[in-house]
């Protein structure tokens, strides 16, 4: 099990604080949803995934290849 951390949980005086307390709560909510692929991927699939970006170039890779055999 990971060790919790705490943090200071203060506002930093560089932002507004009106800005955050006038916000509209799920204003984007709808349309990150309609935006939105969520994709499980089992465990032992997940290696060539480990960096960043390489997710995105494996899946174009099998698109294409699953392309041609059509």
């Amino acid at each position: 099990m990971t060790d919790i951390v705490r943090v200071n949980d203060e506002l930093l005086p560089e932002y507004d604080e009106t800005l955050l307390k006038n916000g509209i709560r799920g204003k984007y909510a709808k349309r990150y949803a309609s935006e939105t692929i969520i994709v499980r991927i089992r465990p032992e699939t997940l290696d060539p995934f480990h960096s960043g970006g390489t997710d995105n170039e494996s899946v174009r890779s099998v698109l294409k290849e699953s392309n041609k055999e059509k």
